[in-house]
């Protein structure tokens, strides 16, 4: 098993520097700077400005002249005293963006992330069944591609093992067709509604065993309201309201239990 070690910050390189770790946190940092030269480089030069410090401060001997010794402990001053700053500033910078949160808390209202942020994207069937409305939607268009509106619930199942939800007696079924998917077969039916209007019922396999309750995934001009009751996945596909999609979708899933 690996050991967590707390990440080494510039704090504990100017601790490396002036004595004041523990022999186990000197280990980590003597870890970190052979792996980062650049760091060790600027630790090692430290280091021996540290160490001339102290020989200038001892007087060597006796024989350092007292305006080098002052000038000496100025400069030890000084550096310790950037370290200080150092630390400081990033405390500081932290402070700051703290107090801009609770400023921008106080001016726009508490900061809460929108049910559109939070939400996850749609399942991968879900640009299926909306990919299988837009294909229904270039079919209408062309008079040579006869609609199948013959609709046998049992065959589907036998041939997908596809359940499909009962419809709502004033739906309309225009065509139903068996469409490939990356998950296996699918089936999309056209379907003519008096308060959606024309719309579209897909149901997939989508290799997972859940349940998930009717869910809104805009689209651009196109909305859905997806669902999933086991190991089949169903959209319901349209340019009506996201709403009232979802309504839809509800009352479909009410009929599979």
């Amino acid at each position: 098993m690996t050991a967590n070690v707390d990440p080494v910050i510039d704090a504990d390189l100017d601790a490396y520097i002036d004595d004041q770790l523990d022999v186990a946190r000197r280990i980590e940092v003597e870890a970190f700077l052979s792996a980062h030269p650049e760091a060790a480089a600027r630790v090692m030069s430290d280091l021996r400005m540290r160490d001339e410090l102290r020989v200038a401060l001892a007087g060597s001997r006796g024989m350092a002249r007292p305006a080098t010794t002052d000038a000496a402990r100025r400069l030890e001053r000084g550096l310790a005293r950037g370290r200080v700053l150092a630390v400081l500033q990033r405390a500081a910078a932290a402070a700051v963006l703290v107090a801009a949160g609770w400023l921008a808390n106080g001016i726009f209202g508490p900061i809460t992330i929108t049910k559109v942020v939070a939400s996850t994207q749609p399942p991968a069937y879900v640009d299926d069944a909306i990919a299988a409305h837009r294909t229904m939607l270039v079919r209408e268009t062309m008079p040579s591609q006869r609609e199948a509106p013959t609709y046998n619930a049992d065959e589907i199942r036998a041939a997908t093992a596809i359940v499909m939800p009962s419809l709502p007696d004033d739906w309309k079924i225009r065509d139903v067709q068996v469409y490939p998917s990356r998950f296996g077969p699918s089936v999309e039916m056209a379907l003519e509604t008096k308060d959606l209007g024309l719309v579209s019922l897909f149901a997939i396999r989508p290799g997972t065993f859940d349940v998930v309750k009717p869910t809104v995934a805009p689209s651009g001009d196109i909305s859905s309201a997806y669902f999933q009751i086991g190991d089949v996945a169903y959209a319901v596909v349209g340019r009506g309201d996201a709403g009232s999609l979802d309504r839809a979708a509800e009352k479909l899933a009410g009929t599979l239990y």
